[in-house]
């Protein structure tokens, strides 16, 4: 082969791989993180109106929907207190400006959040911190009756916050009763929680849990043994609390981004050298939790670069898909490092573009998270163009969790009733269906063999039609009911 024809075949064969790269998954989680504590999303404000308070999230869901996204993570717990009707805990005082006082005029913000992220088809997430009490020990804010003051002897301070204390049976017990009350009373569609289990270490001082330790320590396991254990039963019981409950509610954590470093842990442990890990500092054994599948989904905080000299991006995706097991890996992007210090990487959109097309070629990994929404609202460099125009480009179902029950009778849902075609005078054509309950569907468009997929996802509603807006184009459409996990029925076509 000469030099001329070798050179055309390498550019097109990269044209090709570009192509494939570009061409997105059915299937694909796509969510974003909102952060209520300390107001750093929302309600941006604790002196919000509550029309203003409503405003602002619609905003952010809207948004996400432009983007193509299809679930939200919305901070619902942040410090023991409630963004919902609790029986158990005060309002917060991040959405009100006062511990305990509650919105007025009055609405639930947990109940209308679902509701408004189910109109757009988003999952929604309620994102809970299991130990986390006071941002500041030396306020506490909260009512005499609240858990605080009433029991004293369940919580202890660390740095400047208070903290429950994990290794208290008591205070397991009170947080999978503070998580199971939402998931009784309220239809969220996964309960979430992040990184503070044990809270990040503070230079040489220790947890001052010295006490539990020696009054619970049943297993005669080392201290830090024994902290994993703790965290270990919470983790396992929670998932069984959850589905017993609900079989359908997914249980998903997002973890500190590094679970150990190989100098620890040589077999087992990621070619990085972070300064904490999950299982050396945090005593959250996530990978445990895969393994047993304790957890739905795994949703790493990778919010380094890749090249990062110690905890490079590419090391630890391929650590975490490695260590998937069989449940679910979603990868966390720190979107809020955009524009900030003097790193290449963070100066424009090309490293969490490279990012998120890295999530696609590890067959273990089912899509991303972004951290943290208000950096799409300030549409930093872009980033909103960025979704809807290439790597967003069109809607994506959720990954199947096949372990997960369909139905109380596990069938699918069933085909499309009375579909049809019409056509309007500017050639615009117009696909209906019957659905009476606004439950959802998904349209398809069937593609020619350049496509890996074979056809492409034009749309998820829970209404009754769907416009296309290709004007006198050939072309065969599917529409496919979809139940609450997104799972398929039976496909009903039409040709045009």
């Amino acid at each position: 082969m000469s030099m001329k024809r070798s050179f055309l075949f390498i550019v097109v064969l990269l044209f090709g791989l570009h192509l494939q790269a570009q061409d997105a998954p059915l299937r694909e989680f796509r969510g974003a993180w909102v952060a209520t504590v300390a107001n750093i999303d929302w309600p941006s404000s604790s002196n919000l109106s509550v029309a203003e308070q409503k405003a602002e999230i619609v905003y952010y869901f809207d948004l996400l929907q432009r983007n193509n996204f299809n679930a939200v993570i919305v901070q619902i717990r942040p410090v023991a207190d409630a963004f919902y009707a609790s029986q158990y805990e005060p309002w917060s005082k991040y959405l009100t400006g006062s511990q305990g006082v509650a919105p007025a005029p009055y609405y639930d913000p947990l109940a209308f959040m679902i509701e408004e992220a189910h109109k757009r088809c988003l999952e929604f997430h309620a994102w809970f911190n299991p130990y986390r009490a006071l941002m500041n020990k030396y306020k506490n804010p909260n009512p005499f009756n609240h858990v605080t003051k009433k029991h004293p002897e369940w919580f202890v301070n660390y740095g400047k916050k208070k903290y429950f204390n994990p290794g208290l049976p008591a205070v397991q017990d009170y947080c999978i009763k503070i998580v199971s009350d939402v998931v009784k009373r309220y239809d969220i569609d996964a309960v979430h929680m992040d990184d503070y289990f044990y809270p990040y270490r503070i230079g040489k001082s220790e947890f001052p849990d010295l006490f539990a330790y020696r009054a619970y320590n049943m297993k005669n396991l080392n201290r830090d043994d024994w902290r994993r254990d703790n965290v270990n039963k919470l983790v396992k019981r929670l998932n069984i609390r959850i589905k017993s409950i609900k079989p359908h509610v997914k249980f998903g954590i997002s973890p500190f981004g590094v679970w150990r470093n190989a100098a620890k842990d040589s077999i087992r442990g990621s070619n990085t050298t972070a300064g904490q890990t999950n299982y050396d500092d945090l005593f959250a054994d996530v990978r445990l939790w895969q393994r047993m599948g304790w957890i739905d989904y795994c949703m790493p905080q990778l919010y380094w670069e890749s090249g990062h000299p110690a905890v490079d991006y590419g090391t630890l995706i391929a650590w975490w898909n490695k260590n998937a097991y069989d449940r679910h890996m979603y990868i966390g992007h720190g979107i809020y490092k955009l524009g900030t210090g003097r790193k290449p990487a963070w100066k424009n959109l090309d490293e969490i573009e490279h990012q998120i097309d890295e999530t696609r070629h590890f067959k273990k990994v089912h899509g991303s998270a972004f951290y943290s929404i208000k950096f799409l609202k300030r549409n930093i460099f872009g980033i909103n163009q960025m979704f809807r125009d290439k790597v967003y480009k069109y809607p994506a179902l959720l990954p199947e969790m096949k372990w997960l029950p369909k139905k109380v009778d596990n069938a699918l849902p069933p085909r499309p009733l009375q579909v049809q075609m019409q056509y309007a005078t500017n050639g615009m054509k117009m696909l209906k269906w019957r659905n009476d309950k606004k439950e959802q569907y998904a349209v398809y468009e069937i593609q020619n063999t350049r496509s890996r997929y074979g056809k492409k996802v034009l749309g998820i509603t829970r209404g009754d039609y769907f416009v296309i807006d290709k004007k006198n184009s050939l072309a065969e459409y599917q529409i496919v009911k979809l139940d609450r996990l997104h799972n398929e029925g039976v496909a009903s076509s039409l040709v045009h």
